[in-house]
Parts: structure tokens; C-alpha cells; sequence
């Protein structure tokens, strides 16, 4: 009898070691998974938004959802751009600076490793781009449309480019959305968080990419918002360029020898003014002292701004639903959150007509260029150009697992590094083959050692700029770019981030060295994509 217990004590032991081993063994098994598992991945691109144009970067828009990413997450003081809509998105789904029919778009890469991968918002691919990275062709779900459209709908029902839902040309009434009026920004975001259910239910790893549109014009937006900002603009854009310009120094994000650049005019004589009113549309590309305004140009140019600061809120508080999704599912801490724009602030004249005023359906209104202007503080000239206030605006990533909350880097960063960095951040390799394609490498690379506090090491070079006429081109802390087809100018980055002091006539052996190295890049590039 006492034996029999002997054993009974003996087997009860043994099965109590094996289910706290096989205990043990799962518990450590699950944080493996947790600390080895693929972050889920937001991008979020602004649309025409300027360096300045954000609270994070010295403005005074209220952008708290913005303002939230920057302080868990790192700041990009120095990040390039394309300088304009379709060659920005163009290198940031593929990579590269210039592709061809072997481009791919990176979605596909992380479609193929077992992400779910969504499309809400613009698409605009370079000629360059084969039909295979098109979003109707990567994405699990995807709502599209083509290089801009209206924001609410117009009187005619006809947006001037029609929405895409999942490769089908819809109306604005096949679309879900949950808020009357049907505003753009607002409906990208339901059908985003609507199409997440599937993958976060699941617990698969998901991409979501959302392109807002905002601000680019029409000059469109929600009457709440509108008049949050009424009044606030009447002290000028000088002024608020000022003020942007202290903020920026007061937060690290430029240096306090930094010089502020002198007003520009738009003088991009290729968009041209449509016809109507010549005399009005005249002033609209030029810079004028505010102080030179009548009281009744000031408060019609204050309703312009305010307009077009209602539309980043906008957009602010959609990002805030997407925010407040990721902390109601538990998975904030496994998600990257990016934000970038696709360039810098928009000054051309593509108004329709005037009879109506900016922010309402009825209209067809666009930003004047001393108010995008203000948008690129502290740099000058705007969208297309090469310059530093076209092709150098903010940039925000949060991943709460691997960055450090709040951290500003002044390492320079470039909009083909952000498929290469995705990749990395989810332990995927770039493929050898895709289906059929031998897959065009990479021009851009990973930004993951800044990303951990460390030095990465900077490319042999960066390029931006709308075609040949705008095109620039940096090496280090050199740099060679043109205005509107004029002689190259060359400026010292480091010594003159805001492009003050044109070196090309005292240096010109250098300029010389420059544009020979770029043409040997555009021709390699060029090789490449065939």
C-alpha cells in the first residue's frame, strides 16, 4: 500500500513537471512570436502640405494627432521629396529614383511574405511605371484616384478625375461613407478602418497605405473647420513666416544661424493663368508685402488660408481615428506610423473662376504663392522646384518598440528610402524574382540605423526636381540645381540650408564636376530601368 503511494506521489510529479515544462515551453514560445512577429505598417502622405505646414514643425494649424507622432516617435529635420505628385509616389512605392517595366511596387513584396495590404487615397505613377504595380493590381483592397479631385462633391456629380474601388470606376454614391456631406478626406479613412476589421480580426500583419489628398486643390473644406481658423490669417503671411521660422529654431529642427529666406514669387512661366480676370490673376503667382493690401484683399486672403489650414486639420483629426483604432485593438505598440508629403506647398494658378469663394462644393480655388511660400518656411520657391521649398519637407515615424520617443535627427533622409527601411523593419529580404519579373534593385536604403540612434552612412547622392528644368542634384553637402532651365546654381547645404548664397559663379570647376557626375547617374539610372 505505501509503495502504491510512492508511485502515485511519483507519476502525480511527473505529469505536474510536464505541464509546467509544456507551460513554460509555450509561454517562451509566445514571446518569441511577439518579439520575432511583423510590425504592421501605416504611411500616410500629405499632398502640397509645406515643411512648415504641420504643428510638429512650427505651425500654427492645430495637428495634435501629428504633434503626438512626433513626441513617440522621430523627427526628420532634413527629408527629400521628388518635388512633385506623380515622381514622389512613383519613388515611394518602388524605390527608385527612375524604373521601367522591372519596377515593382513594394506592397507586392509584403503581399507576397503574408501582409494584407490596403490602398485608400491618391494614386499618380510616372510614365515610367508598368501597369503590374497600379493598385488594382497589388492590393487587397483599394480605393483610388488619379492626381487629384474634389473633395465634396461637385454640383455635376462628375469628380474631375472618378474614384477607382478595387479596380472598378465607381460614383461618389457606390462608395461607403458614414459623414453627410460626402468629404473625401473623411470617406478614406471609413473605408481604411473599415477594410482593417479583416486582417487586425485574423491577427495577420497588415499594410495601409493612406494618401489624403489634402491640402492640394480646390481649396475645399468642412464649414466647422473653416472657422476655426477665420481671423487668424489677417496678421499676414509675413508674419506667420516669422513666427513659423522662431518655432522651428525653438524646436531643433533648424539651426539658430539659420537665415530665413527672402519672399518668392512663383516664377514657373509653364503654368500658365487660365483666362478671366487678368489683372486679378496677375498678382496671384507674385509676392506682395502684406502692409500693401487693402482690408478687403487682406480678409479674402484669410479665408484662403484658413481654408486650406481647415483642410490639414481635416486630415489631422482622420489621423487621430486611425491613432485611436490602433490603441482600441491593442496593437499600437507592433505598428509603424508614417508621415510624409509628396512636396512642398503649391502656388500655381489653376483657379476655375471666382464667383465663388474658397472652401465651399461650388468652387475651384487655389492657394496664392506668398501663402505656400509661408507653407515652405524657412526655405524658398515651392512644388517642382529643386529647391530646398520643394523638395525638402517633414518626415514622422513612430514604431514604439524601436524608437526612441521624441527624437529629432538631422541625418538627411530621402523619400526612395522608405520601401527599403518597410522591408527591413519586417525581416524581408528584396526578391530575386517576382511571378515572372527579375525585380529592379533598390536606389534608396534602409533608414533603420537612424531609426536606433546610429550613423548611417549617406549615399553617394540625391536627386529632385520636376524634369530637366527644375532638376537637382546633391553630393555631401553640395548641391547643383536649376530654375526653370536656367544655368545650374550651386550651393553649400551645411553652410546655406535656405539656398541664400548661389556659389556657381565663383566656383564654377565645381559646378562642372557636379553636372558631369549627375549626367553619369541619369545615364546609369536610365541603364538600369530597361
Amino acid at each position: 500500500m505505501k509503495k502504491t503511494w510512492i508511485y502515485v506521489v511519483i507519476i502525480a510529479v511527473a505529469i505536474a513537471g510536464i505541464f509546467f515544462l509544456a507551460s513554460s515551453l509555450k509561454i517562451k514560445t509566445n514571446d518569441e512570436k511577439l518579439l520575432n512577429s511583423q510590425p504592421n505598417i501605416i504611411l500616410i502622405l500629405g499632398d502640397d502640405i509645406g515643411y512648415s505646414d504641420i504643428g510638429p514643425f512650427g505651425s500654427e494649424i492645430k495637428t495634435p494627432n501629428l504633434d503626438r507622432l512626433a513626441s513617440e516617435g522621430i523627427r526628420f529635420a532634413n527629408f527629400y521629396n521628388m518635388s512633385k505628385c506623380e515622381p514622389s509616389r512613383s519613388s515611394l512605392f518602388s524605390g527608385l529614383y527612375e524604373g521601367g517595366k522591372n519596377s515593382v511596387n513594394f506592397a507586392q513584396i509584403l503581399k507576397n511574405e503574408g501582409y494584407y495590404v490596403i490602398h485608400s487615397g491618391k494614386e499618380h505613377w510616372m510614365n515610367w511605371a508598368p501597369e503590374h504595380v497600379f493598385a488594382k493590381n497589388v492590393f487587397d483592397q483599394s480605393l483610388t484616384f488619379r492626381a487629384m479631385s474634389e473633395f465634396f462633391v461637385p454640383p455635376s456629380g462628375d469628380f474631375v478625375n472618378p474614384f477607382i474601388l478595387n479596380g472598378d470606376t465607381v460614383t461618389y454614391d457606390q462608395i461607403y461613407y458614414e459623414k453627410k456631406p460626402f468629404f473625401k478626406t473623411d470617406v478614406l479613412t471609413d473605408n481604411a478602418l473599415r477594410w482593417l476589421e479583416k486582417p487586425v480580426t485574423e491577427e495577420k500583419p497588415f499594410f495601409l497605405f493612406l494618401g489624403y489628398g489634402a491640402a492640394h486643390y480646390p481649396l475645399q473644406a468642412r464649414p466647422e473647420d473653416i472657422s476655426k481658423y477665420r481671423g487668424t490669417y489677417k496678421s499676414g503671411w509675413d508674419k506667420v513666416r516669422l513666427e513659423r521660422f522662431e518655432s522651428l529654431k525653438k524646436a531643433g529642427l533648424i539651426s539658430e544661424n539659420t537665415r530665413l529666406s527672402p519672399p518668392s514669387s512663383n516664377i514657373n512661366k509653364f503654368r500658365g493663368h487660365p483666362s478671366g480676370d487678368e489683372e486679378r490673376r496677375a498678382k496671384i503667382p507674385m509676392y506682395r508685402p502684406w502692409d500693401s493690401l487693402n482690408d478687403k484683399e487682406k480678409d479674402e486672403l484669410d479665408l484662403e488660408m484658413a481654408v486650406f489650414a481647415a483642410m490639414v486639420d481635416r486630415m489631422d483629426q482622420n489621423i487621430g481615428r486611425v491613432l485611436s483604432y490602433l490603441d482600441e485593438k491593442g496593437i499600437a505598440e507592433n505598428t509603424i506610423v508614417i508621415y510624409l508629403s509628396d512636396n512642398g506647398s503649391c502656388p500655381y494658378d489653376s483657379n476655375r473662376d471666382f464667383d465663388y469663394p474658397p472652401g465651399v462644393a461650388e468652387g475651384f480655388r487655389t492657394l496664392c504663392a506668398a501663402w505656400a511660400n509661408a507653407g515652405n518656411t524657412p526655405f524658398k520657391y515651392f512644388k517642382q522646384y529643386g529647391h530646398e521649398g520643394g523638395a525638402h519637407t517633414h518626415f514622422i515615424m513612430r514604431w514604439p518598440k524601436n524608437i526612441k520617443a521624441g527624437t529629432i535627427t538631422h541625418q538627411t533622409g530621402h523619400i526612395v528610402d522608405v520601401a527599403p527601411t518597410l522591408l527591413d523593419a519586417a525581416g524581408i529580404s528584396f526578391p530575386d524574382k517576382l511571378g515572372e519579373i527579375s525585380p529592379q534593385p533598390f536606389h534608396g536604403t534602409s533608414l533603420i540605423p537612424i531609426l536606433s540612434g546610429k550613423e548611417k552612412a549617406e549615399p553617394d547622392f540625391y536627386i529632385s526636381g520636376w524634369t530637366d528644368r527644375f532638376k537637382m542634384y546633391r553630393e555631401k553637402d553640395w548641391k547643383i540645381v536649376k530654375l526653370n532651365g536656367n544655368d545650374w546654381e550651386l550651393y553649400n547645404i551645411k553652410q546655406d540650408p535656405t539656398e541664400m548664397n548661389d556659389l556657381a559663379g565663383s566656383l564654377p570647376e565645381k559646378v562642372n564636376q557636379l553636372r558631369d557626375n549627375y549626367q553619369a547617374r541619369e545615364a546609369e539610372l536610365k541603364a538600369s530601368a530597361k
